[in-house]
């Protein structure tokens, strides 16, 4: 893979970097990818959802009126469904959304993500993204240096950092992981990638 330009604060070259072709450069299959998209979105699905059986709602502990000779419906009590305030046939109950994907699926997909942004121009590289405190205005001034405003942007970091993540939290459309952290539904995400200069050893280490 030929070498990339690495900005700095200002947007001028600091230098250039060699990416390692098994993690940016490798085939991208679609399948793959919305696998692992899906997997994402499931395991992060409550489940919390819930409705009432006939067993659960309140009231209707007696037979409302007797069987027969009322010209009425038959009814054995207020809870049924098909009273008003009665119960739920067949509702949402809660339920674990969950299930696994093999590790090395996982990683495929990340890399599979990181080659096809890589390929349409969608990734930055930065020597480094340092703060002494949290200072939004410093992020918000640095993405419209680079060109990175008006979309939303992810911003890869090698460790986590507090200043970093606070000066980021409030900026709509723009998050910021480590890369240990990084996964292929985080890159397919956003429109732009912001990446440090070190973090991309963490991510080759994250996607092995």
């Amino acid at each position: 893979m030929p070498e990339l330009e690495i900005k700095d604060k200002n947007n001028n070259t600091a230098g250039r970097i060699n990416l390692p072709d098994e993690v940016f450069g490798i085939e991208v299959k679609n399948g793959i990818l919305h696998e692992a998209v899906t997997n994402f979105l499931a395991n992060q699905r409550q489940g919390t959802h819930a409705t009432k059986t006939k067993g659960l709602v309140s009231g209707g502990g007696r037979k409302p009126w007797k069987q027969k000779h009322t010209g009425r419906a038959r009814a054995g009590g207020s809870r049924s469904p098909l009273w008003r305030s009665g119960g739920t046939v067949f509702g949402p109950q809660p339920r674990d959304y969950s299930y696994g994907m093999p590790k090395q699926a996982k990683r495929l997909s990340l890399k599979m993500a990181l080659s096809a942004k890589l390929a349409d121009g969608e990734i930055v590289f930065i020597d480094a993204i340092s703060m002494e405190k949290p200072k939004t205005k410093e992020i918000v001034s640095l993405i419209k240096r680079l060109g990175l405003d008006g979309q939303s942007l992810l911003i890869i970091i090698p460790e986590h950092s507090k200043t970093v993540k606070l000066s980021a939290m409030n900026i709509p459309e723009v998050s910021v992981m480590r890369a240990a952290d990084l996964n292929a539904y985080n890159v397919i995400s956003h429109d732009r990638i912001l990446i440090t200069k070190e973090a991309v050893e963490g991510i080759r280490e994250a996607a092995a």
